[in-house]
Order: structure tokens, then C-alpha cells, then sequence
């Protein structure tokens, strides 16, 4: 399985390419703030951009435990998907991601997670994001 890296984040412009496609893709919006990947200044008009994304974790994935229903499914190379049936809003998963990147759909009343598709990849232009497989 892979997993979504940000690794030439030097090279990023700021297009939102990435949140757009992201959210087009799999929220039917194209709002970038439906979107499981944000990207952001580290200081401003003149910072570097850096990427929020699900860091694809393994072992204790703190979002899937704090999930009352089991909505959260760990994924083998880490990170999780959302059994959208199976949830019922309670942004508990949002507060407990330790990288912040599980927002929340005000629309849907559900988390948006990254579930590692690669369409950002796909749509990045200067290469800044990665799918890599990850070793089991």
C-alpha cells in the first residue's frame, strides 16, 4: 500500500492545485477547505509552503481509538479510512489527529481524512508531493 508524502515542499508555489483536485475528487466540492490536504505558510507572505497532510500513522493511530463507533479503520501502511455509515459527527478523531490534518465537513457533518489516493499527486505541477510504498 502507499502513503502520501510531502517531499520536495521547496518547490511548492502555492497553486492549491493539490486542495482543489483533492476536494473535487472526493468531496464533489471545490472548496479548499473540503479538501484532506492543506497547504500553508510557515511565516507568512514570505515563508516556505508546507503541507498538512495525514502523516500515515502506524502502530497507535490516535483518531481511529478515540472513535466511539469504529468509523476509523486502520489502513495496513498506516493512516485510516472513514466508514461513513458507521459515523456520527462527533469530531472527537479532529482533536485527537497530532498533526492536525483531519478537518471537518460543516456540510456533511463528517471528518474529511486523507485516504492516501494520490489525486494530489496527480495534479501537483512542480512535483512536491509523493505516493511511496511502504514497506510492511
Amino acid at each position: 500500500m502507499k502513503v502520501l508524502r510531502a517531499i520536495e515542499m521547496n518547490r511548492c508555489i502555492g497553486c492549491l492545485s493539490c486542495m482543489i483536485t483533492c476536494s473535487a475528487v472526493n468531496q464533489q466540492d471545490h472548496s479548499i477547505l473540503k479538501s484532506a490536504i492543506r497547504i500553508k505558510t510557515s511565516g507568512g507572505l514570505t515563508g516556505k509552503f508546507i503541507a498538512i497532510v495525514c502523516q500515515a500513522c502506524r502502530g497507535d493511530v490516535p483518531c481511529a481509538e478515540i472513535c466511539p463507533t469504529g468509523a476509523l479503520i486502520k489502513r495496513q501502511a498506516g493512516g485510516v479510512l472513514l466508514d461513513k455509515e458507521k459515523c456520527i459527527g462527533c469530531e472527537l478523531c479532529v482533536g485527537a489527529c497530532t498533526v492536525d490534518a483531519i478537518y471537518f465537513n460543516s456540510d456533511t457533518k463528517k471528518p474529511i481524512v486523507c485516504k492516501h489516493c494520490g489525486v494530489c499527486v496527480r495534479f501537483c505541477p512542480h512535483g512536491c508531493l509523493e505516493l511511496i510504498e511502504e514497506v510492511q
